[in-house]
């Protein structure tokens, strides 16, 4: 017999015992429908953390104030006043270093009329929107004159424009006050939306780094170094360079502790990306073991299949019927089993996951890879649960076959 004459008869098998086999099939769509959904949600959620520390920075590495000891007493991360813009500046003509901006923050109340909002304002480089990744949504982003000369402008976040300017005019050349000081706001940025930590990061005002120094803090010294490196691959010789580079400027010798501290995001990427995989793997893994139990109800439905059609098997092997057609044929019909029944997972999953996205408003992606994957182990089950029934059915002697009641 051809292989479509197999499958004919296979597929006319099935449809003439249709609530069976829509039965002996619902293990395997419940199975690879569970996979589909729970592995999209994984990969949703590892995509939505992945994209988060993405928009953090374009192959970011952070310098902030390390720890001092005074009198005994440890300060802690970030009581080491030591980072200068000049720090950036040396780091910024390192080999591998893209761009290089300071950063000043303090927490206050800005004023724009008779509105006002307290907020985070943010004191950078000209470079800082190609570092962040960030685009503008109007107006423009200071330069290096505005840097030179200290002025007095602003870049307001998404957050700050709703809240200082509710009535939906454009900000842009209107004045707010900053700790009792004018700033021209010249334009305003895209919208970020939360971080990974669920912090807002439109509530900001960004300013030039050398008017926050000098009109809002009176320091000399910065908060934090961003440092984006040309490419992904250069970010661990470039943190090396640069922490050697810091530990000659601040004149720490090797017995001594630095005092600042580097990070870069590629560490938290690696393993958000590695914990979602592991989760994406086991939650799958505990959704494939319904189809593990989806192919014992199909060898369960095949061996009472082989017992129903005794006399037919019997009667194909007296009529000159090969042992391979008859293992053919019904290995044939349960892998068509697993088969349909997979690709009707694959659909009823796909319709479960837009489901999920739309009510829990969870990041959903589905895989192709795993869809393939999926279809291909639903096969695969109805192979190796449905061989033995199958080769029971071709063992089996014609007389006694026919003989059977």
């Amino acid at each position: 017999m051809t292989l479509a004459a197999t499958l004919r008869l296979a597929l006319q098998a099935l449809v003439r015992n249709k609530i069976r086999s829509l039965l002996t099939m619902l293990g395997i769509v419940i199975g690879v429908a569970a996979v589909i959904v729970t592995v999209a949600i994984g990969a949703g959620a590892r995509a939505s953390v992945q994209n988060s520390i993405n928009s953090l920075g374009s192959n970011l590495i952070v310098v902030q104030p390390g720890s001092v000891t005074q009198s005994g007493a440890r300060s802690g991360f970030g009581g080491a006043s030591t980072l200068t813009p000049d720090d950036g500046l040396a780091i910024a003509k390192l080999p591998g270093v893209a761009s290089v901006s300071p950063q000043v923050t303090i927490r206050t109340q800005v004023v724009a009329g008779e509105n006002n909002w307290q907020t985070t304002v943010t004191g950078v480089a000209p470079t800082y929107t190609f570092i962040r990744s960030w685009p503008l949504a109007a107006g423009r982003f200071f330069g290096e004159s505005d840097l030179a000369g200290s002025a007095k402008v602003a870049v307001l976040g998404a957050t700050v424009v709703q809240q200082l300017f509710p009535d939906g005019q454009s900000p842009v050349g209107a004045t707010i006050m900053v700790k009792g000081a004018p700033f021209t706001v010249i334009g305003t940025l895209a919208p970020l939306g939360q971080s990974g930590m669920g912090q807002d990061q439109d509530d900001t005002v960004i300013v030039p780094y050398t008017s926050a120094m000098e009109r809002l803090t009176g320091l000399t010294t910065v908060n934090a170094l961003l440092v984006s490196a040309a490419n992904s691959s250069e970010i661990d010789a470039v943190q090396q360079s640069l922490t050697a580079l810091l530990e000659q400027r601040h004149r720490i010798t090797p017995s001594q502790p630095d005092d600042f501290q580097v990070r870069n995001l590629q560490s938290i990427a690696q393993a958000a990306s590695q914990t979602g995989a592991v989760m994406e793997f086991l939650l799958a893994g505990v959704a494939a073991v319904s189809l593990i139990v989806g192919g014992i109800g199909i060898m369960n439905i095949m061996m009472v299949s082989v017992t129903e059609r005794t006399r037919e098997i019997g009667l194909r092997m007296a009529v000159g019927a090969h042992a391979k057609t008859i293992l053919s044929q019904f290995l044939t019909e349960s892998i068509a089993l697993s088969t349909i029944g997979g690709l009707a997972g694959v659909c009823i999953g796909a319709l479960a996951t837009i489901l999920v996205a739309s009510i829990a408003h969870w990041p959903t992606t589905i895989p192709a890879q795993w869809v393939v994957a999926s279809v291909l182990f639903a096969s695969m089950v109805g192979i190796f649960f449905g061989y033995y029934p199958a080769q029971k059915a071709s063992r089996l002697n014609p007389i006694d076959a026919l003989r059977f009641e």
